[in-house]
């Protein structure tokens, strides 16, 4: 099992730009290991998908993407147990540098090592390669300069070791330039039947009480896939970005997306309110309109330019939430909900 921490970083690392791709790998060393949390662990993920995990107390690579099966060589997970299990000493020894160099001589300390590349929809390359230690950054690599950033005092020691390492860091910088991109590129080649799909978002309004007699609405847009998504509510029709509170893109549990938006509107003034959803499966943006008399949720799909509308069933809507977003699933029957698309533009969410 994959400690949350580790999870976190992953939940973090996902987030995508429009049309981009990555390739990221987290290594954590402690150095007081026990249940559940082994003295060293690796995972690799393809954009938000974990493809492989190295753990000490398993000591061995194991893929974790069934669209690997069969693609990788069978020499890749050994190969690659091989390259773990000797980060796994160095770890160890730099543990030990480390809490030297702070004067700490017990207690549970981390060392992190997270590096990766990405590849955007028009060809531009980044890349990433960075330690941090107890939770804090601690030194990065500029591939650009080939040359080290100390982010802790305690760090300036490493740099001056690293910094005259010149064929390392030619290494290093290739690395991230070159062989991480072509493994990206082979994987999304693995995978493109789950990493390059596009599945449409649906939409669902709903309605709650707030304070000073104003009504909060809420719209959540979920099914969607790859993650890259803008939500944001129009009144009006003009674009309200400021009055809109957006939640995290949050796993469904299916392999999908969700997200939601809400705003705060005086339900007297008269306003017309719209929810507008950009989304790289859809031509035109999603617009669905709150319609503030309508007790019945509907679901609204739009195949080949023509609307389908079908009843569904009121009901409670569970989902994953991270607890900093500050979700709240609306309770059955409360206010109104609407799932569908409407005509969109191309500039309600821009604008």
């Amino acid at each position: 099992m994959v400690p949350a921490l580790l999870l976190l970083l992953l939940g973090a690392a996902a987030v995508q730009g429009n049309g981009q791709h990555s390739l990221r790998y987290f290594y954590t060393g402690v150095s007081e290991p026990g249940p559940g949390l082994p003295q060293f662990i690796t995972v690799g993920s393809v954009d938000d998908q974990l493809i492989e995990h190295y753990d000490s107390e398993r000591g061995r690579a194991e893929l974790r993407a069934d669209w690997m099966a069969g693609k990788v060589d069978p020499q890749y997970s050994e190969r690659n147990t091989g390259i773990y299990q000797g980060w796994q000493a160095t770890f160890g020894v730099d543990l030990d540098t480390l809490r030297g160099r702070y004067n700490q001589s017990a207690g549970l300390h981390t060392l992190q090592f997270m590096y990766g590349c990405e590849l955007q929809a028009d060809g531009r390359k980044g890349g990433f390669w960075q330690y941090g230690y107890d939770g804090a950054d601690y030194i990065s690599f500029d591939k650009d300069t080939k040359t080290w950033t100390a982010a802790a005092p305690g760090a300036q020691n490493s740099k001056a070791k690293l910094d005259p390492n010149t064929a390392g860091n030619e290494q290093s910088k290739a690395y991230l330039e070159q062989i991480c991109i072509e493994w990206l590129q082979k994987y999304l080649e693995y995978g493109k039947h789950t990493l390059q799909r596009k599945e449409r978002p649906r939409v669902q309004l709903s309605a709650q009480p707030a304070a000073k007699g104003l009504t909060t609405l809420s719209c959540r847009a979920h099914g969607f896939y790859p993650r890259d998504v803008a939500v944001v509510w129009l009144k009006n029709g003009d674009p309200r970005q400021q009055d809109t509170l957006q939640g995290g893109v949050v796993p469904s549990g299916d392999g999908t997306y969700q997200t939601r938006a809400t705003i705060d509107i005086d339900p007297d003034s008269g306003d017309t309110y719209t929810c507008c959803v950009e989304h790289p499966s859809l031509e035109k943006d999603l617009r669905v309109d709150w319609a503030p008399k309508s007790n019945v949720p509907l679901i609204v799909g739009v195949v080949v330019g023509v609307l389908l509308l079908v009843t569904a069933i009121a009901g409670a809507v569970f989902f994953l939430r991270r607890k900093k977003d500050g979700y709240k699933a609306a309770a059955p029957n409360e206010g109104s909900a609407s799932s569908g698309s409407n005509q969109g533009s191309d500039t309600c969410v821009k604008a």
